[in-house]
Order: C-alpha cells, then structure tokens, then sequence
C-alpha cells in the first residue's frame, strides 16, 4: 500500500456528483470484519467528465480493470448497469485480501441464464453458486442487485461473512463509526489504523524520519476522505487521532511534509502543492487539496503525479 500525499489526492477512485446512497445493507453484511481499508465508488458516472477520464487513465486499479472485462464476458454493461462499487482490503492469517462488491441492478435470472448458455459451470458454496469469470476472478449474486466478486477464497470469505460464520463490517464498529458523516458523499474512503500508519508515512516522504512522528504514530485512530468533482477537483482528509495534542503534532508534519515536497517540485507541482491546506480541530488532523480542472489535469502530467502515483 504504496502511497504519498498525490496519490492520496487520486487513489482509486474517479467520479461526478450526484446522489450517492450508503453501502446496502447486503453490501454491508458480505465484508469481511478485519477492514483495513474501504473504498466506495459512485460508479454509474464514472465516464462523464474529462477530467474523472484522465485521472482513471492514470490510476485505474487492476482489479478494477480486471472486473470491467469479466462483466463484459458475462454479457453485464459496466456503465449502464453498475452503480455502485466496493472495494475492501481485509486481513486473514497470511496477509490481506480484496474483495469486490457491485451494486446495480443485475437481472441475475438473466445473467445465470446467459451463463448456462455460454455453458459455465457454477460451484455450490452452501446455498450460493460460485461463477468463474474471466481475468482469472470468480463472481456470485447475493441478490438481483448485489454481486460479489475477487478470487475464489475472498468470495468464499464475504459469503462466509453474509452467512454468519464469520465476523462481518457490521461488527467492526470503529470502521462503522468513521462513516457517519461521509457515506452519502460521492467517494469516500475509511482506513483503519494500521492502514492510516502506511498511508501517512508514505505521504510524508522523508518528513516520516522526524522524531515526532515516530511518537504520535501509534496514536492515530483511523482516517477518511472523500473526493468530489464540483467545480474542478476537490479533496478531502480526517485522520481522527487520540487526543488534541496528537492532532496538533501531526499537522505540524504533514505541514513540513509539503514543504519537502516543493523543495524537489516543477511550478505546476508548487502551484499544486500551494493549494493543499492543514490544520487541526480537536482531535482530528483535516487536509484539504483543491484545483481547478486545468491544473488538476497539468498535475496528471507532471513526474511528480507520474512517480506517486505507481
């Protein structure tokens, strides 16, 4: 989990405002308990702006990739029939996973019916049937509206979540708490702590070695942002910490981190850079980047967005 202060401004995520409806509750019960990281994905336009296309040019995720093409084998329009998207990281005893969740509406009698007669065979997972799917990715419907899709053993692990033998998102309260405020927002995002941790060291650079950081590492709670298109590119970041002294100390950092940055940064990456802004409120460290379109789609250009962004 590779990422710094401009990756931050463009991970995974590319969309328009419009009416953004929270996780279902058949989205919520499939996602395994141990999040580390949450994104959520206003996907029904994704393809309508300039700028959301380049920035998807750029950073389209693989997976991401990989489920267009297997929705389009099994016949699914991707920007007509998808409105929604889920990603989740989640840890098991070997690492992390990623499990996929869409949210549309699917016809899933049709969908298995052109599945039978492209003759694809399902595996019976308890009362679920398990598809395979192209790019190596398997799929199964929980219901007309709700697709879960990833590897064979991630699917397993959401139906096993959705099924009760496993603990799911609705047990993690410090990941549901975090989303109050934010999950009717086009784009948003909750990482856990250990995921804020790496998030937060990538994004500081060389600014991570200061001692202070060091110290308040361990008291970051989580964090969350959100992005919206409205009036150009709009980027917004809570990193909710333990205390106001936290809070304050890690605005001081973040702050130098930026002045880091622009001692190696081109002009388009300064003009960037000038426009991020840092402070503390209370217990929270919130970061806010702004750009109008035409600068947002210079950064795209730069080495800078090139570098972070890999």
């Amino acid at each position: 989990m590779k990422r710094n202060l401009a990756a931050c401004l463009a991970i995974l995520v590319l969309t328009l405002p419009s009416v953004a409806a929270p996780i279902s509750n058949a989205a919520k019960a499939a996602i395994p308990g141990d999040i580390q990281q949450l994104i959520v994905v206003d996907y029904r336009t994704l393809n309508a702006s300039a700028t959301a296309l380049a920035l998807k040019d750029k950073v389209l995720p693989p997976p991401l990739k990989q489920f267009e093409a297997a929705l389009r084998g099994a016949g699914i329009n991707p920007e007509q029939d998808v409105e929604q998207l889920v990603f989740a990281s989640y840890r098991v005893k070997d690492g992390l996973r990623v499990v996929g969740i869409a949210q549309g509406e699917f016809a899933g009698q049709k969908i298995k019916a052109r599945l039978l007669k492209q003759k694809v065979k399902g595996t019976k997972y308890r009362l679920s049937t398990i598809y395979p799917m192209s790019a190596g990715m398997f799929m199964t419907l929980v219901d007309d509206y709700t697709m879960i899709f990833g590897d064979t053993s991630v699917v397993k692990n959401a139906l096993d979540a959705r099924d009760g033998e496993a603990k799911s998102l609705n047990s993690n309260g410090t990941i549901t708490d975090m989303m109050a405020g934010i999950e009717n927002e086009t784009v948003w995002s909750i990482l856990d702590k250990a995921g804020t941790q790496t998030m937060l060291k990538s994004a500081l650079g060389d600014a991570a070695q200061v001692a202070d950081y060091e110290m308040v590492k361990n008291r970051l709670v989580g964090s969350r942002y959100n992005i919206k298109f409205t009036n150009g590119f709009n980027f917004d970041l809570d990193v909710i910490t333990s205390d106001n002294f936290t809070a304050a100390t890690l605005s001081s950092i973040l702050k130098m981190g930026v002045m880091f940055r622009k001692a190696t940064a081109n002009d388009t990456e300064k003009m960037a850079l000038d426009s991020v802004s840092v402070k503390s409120d209370s217990k929270d460290l919130m970061l806010h980047f702004k750009a109008d379109d035409n600068k947002f789609q210079a950064l795209l250009n730069s080495e800078l967005f090139t570098a972070v962004s890999r």
